[in-house]
This record gives structure tokens, C-alpha cells and sequence, in this order.
């Protein structure tokens, strides 16, 4: 059984939707369990409403933990992490750092996860610093966006070692052998971009153990012209929020156009099935959360505003994360 340490008081719309997503990934995937780990009524009183809607609990398969306090997304997270230490977040980090649960999912405050994942699950021994990684569509699959959130602020060292972790991620959780890393830039040329980028590159190009690309601009991400894309985490957040951005504001648009004259509405009816698999592309919720990656133990972030689906797939996302052993390959990478 891989054992996953859910927060279920963490997100917009926790605890329902939240608690939700779990007693659906249990049902669909008996090799997981997960502790929901938060105020007991709370999560009784949740999974009593989901019994009354007619869902299957199996509750050999789901753990109530106890976490009296909550982390709210408007306190500052080293301080709440330092001063809740039973917040639902510090509660639940500690099983994995204690190795009762294989890994930790979110959709809470992200500054307090990023800091948890630091002070309580710690850094592997040789890591700098520990990006969070997305997975994000593109027209020939996904691509890893890393980092995304965690390091406003890095320096050439922490970018090598971004590309070599999002390495190993994309050829061991996704298969993609011998992935092709790129650096964000404002030109494809080797002589642009700014002073970190600048350092960065010539460095990236001399690792034979990477199969590094070159610098790749932003437009042509969507594409999937790199499996591996690396930035610091300002640049990286940037991107991602606004191809999520995007994404909504096209769905919505492509829908509002079938439904406006009634030739439309009948050639959207023809065309249900395909339009739907390709819309399905741009939904990033299937592709579950964000690992931290260079951690003691599996931290995956959950997008605040996560419903059932997105949770479910997240916790469902931590098994391959722990069949392949992300951690100790990267472990062993670096004490190589």
C-alpha cells in the first residue's frame, strides 16, 4: 500500500471537495491509502454528507488523523509552520517525515507547503534548493515546468540541478527516455537573455549527462519543442499562470461559439466526441499536482481552487512517484 498524508483543511474549497477526491482514488486505486488529516467532526461530518449523496466509502482504505489548527493562505508561512505545529500541514508532514506515509498532497497555502517541505520533510543531502515541478499540455503531450513557485530567486547551481531532477522525473514517472531539457529565453541565440540566463547556459551545454536543447521562448512551449523546460520560479509562475490563464479563457470562448446559432449548436453535436478529447488536452487537473522535487519524502501542491478530480489525481499521481523512486534515484545521482 503506498500511504499518502492528504490535508484535508487546506484549499477554497476544502473540506468537501477535498475529502471527496480521496474517497474516490481509494475506490478507484486499491493500492493507495490516504490519512485525511485535519478536525475529526470535520471530516466526519464530511464524509457522513458524501455517504448521504450516495458515495461508497471504504474506510479500510481512508485513516482520520487528527490536526486541531488550520494555516490560512493570509499568514506568513514561517512563522505559521514554526508556531501551528498542529496545523492540518505540519500534522501531516511529519507522518512523512516519519515514514509513515509515503508522501503529502495539498491544496493549501502554498507558501506554508513550500516551507513545511524545507524545515520539516528536509532537503536530500547535496540539494540546494527544491523546485516545484508542473506538469503542463502541449500539442505532443506534456512538458515539465520547473521551477514553478518555489524559488523566486536562483542562481546557475540551482537551475543545473533543476535540469538533472526534471530529468529524472520525465524518463522515470512519464517514460520520455533521454528527455530534451530548455532554458527559457527571449531569443533562441545563445548570447540573450539575462544575466542568470546567460550564466546558465553555457553551463547547461557542457553537462553530458543532460540532453540539453538550448534556449527555447516562451510562445513555442505549447508546441512541446522541450520535454524539460528550466527557469527560476518568478519566470516559471509567470508562465504557468498564464497558459492556465489562457486555456480557461479559450475553453470558454470555444464554447460560447458553439452554443451561439443553431447551425453551431448541431455541428457541435456532430462533432461532441472529437471536440471533446481535444479539449480534454488543456485540462491540467488530470495531470494531478506539483511535486517538490530534492525532498526526504514525496510534497505534491494541488492548485488552491482544486476540486475532486484534481485531488484524486494527485493522490493517485503519488504511486508512480514511489514505485519508480524518484527521490533515491536522485539521491543516488548526486552522491555519484
Amino acid at each position: 500500500m503506498i500511504k499518502v498524508a492528504l490535508d484535508v483543511m487546506g484549499g477554497d474549497n476544502a473540506p468537501y471537495e477535498i475529502v471527496k477526491g480521496a474517497v474516490l482514488a481509494v475506490n478507484e486505486n486499491k493500492e493507495l491509502k490516504v490519512y485525511l488529516v485535519g478536525q475529526s467532526a470535520v471530516v466526519h461530518d464530511t464524509l457522513n454528507r458524501l455517504r448521504g449523496e450516495g458515495l461508497e466509502i471504504n474506510m479500510n482504505a481512508l485513516e482520520i488523523i487528527e490536526a486541531s489548527e488550520v494555516i490560512t493562505n493570509d499568514e506568513a508561512p514561517v512563522m505559521a509552520i514554526r508556531k501551528k505545529k498542529d496545523s492540518s500541514i505540519s500534522v501531516a508532514m511529519r507522518l512523512v517525515k516519519e515514514e509513515k506515509a509515503d508522501a503529502f498532497v495539498s491544496a493549501g497555502s502554498t507558501g506554508a507547503v513550500l516551507v513545511g517541505g524545507q524545515l520539516v520533510v528536509g532537503r536530500l543531502k547535496g540539494v540546494e534548493r527544491s523546485p516545484l515541478a508542473s506538469l503542463i499540455p502541449t500539442q505532443k503531450g506534456v512538458s515539465l515546468l520547473i521551477d514553478c513557485g518555489a524559488n523566486v530567486d536562483s542562481r546557475s547551481a540551482h537551475l543545473i540541478q533543476y535540469a538533472v531532477m526534471g530529468s529524472i522525473y520525465m524518463e522515470n514517472v512519464i517514460g520520455i527516455k533521454n528527455p530534451k531539457v530548455a532554458i527559457v529565453n527571449v531569443g533562441v541565440e545563445e548570447e540573450k537573455g539575462n544575466a542568470l540566463v546567460k550564466e546558465t547556459f553555457p553551463l547547461l551545454k557542457s553537462r553530458s549527462d543532460i540532453n540539453f536543447v538550448g534556449s527555447i521562448e516562451s510562445r513555442q512551449i505549447p508546441y512541446g519543442d522541450a520535454d524539460v523546460i528550466v527557469c527560476d520560479a518568478f519566470v516559471g509562475n509567470a508562465i504557468l499562470k498564464l497558459f492556465e490563464g489562457v486555456a480557461a479563457v479559450l475553453l470558454e470562448e470555444i464554447k460560447k461559439g458553439l452554443l451561439s446559432t443553431t447551425m453551431s449548436k448541431i455541428g457541435a453535436m456532430l462533432s461532441k466526441k472529437a471536440l471533446k478529447n481535444t479539449l480534454s488536452m488543456f485540462d491540467a487537473t488530470k495531470h494531478g499536482g506539483a511535486p517538490m522535487l530534492g525532498l526526504n519524502g514525496l510534497v505534491v501542491k494541488t492548485h488552491g481552487n482544486a476540486t475532486h478530480n484534481e485531488i484524486k489525481n494527485a493522490l493517485i499521481q503519488c504511486i508512480s512517484f514511489k514505485n519508480q523512486g524518484i527521490n533515491d534515484k536522485i539521491k543516488q545521482y548526486l552522491s555519484e
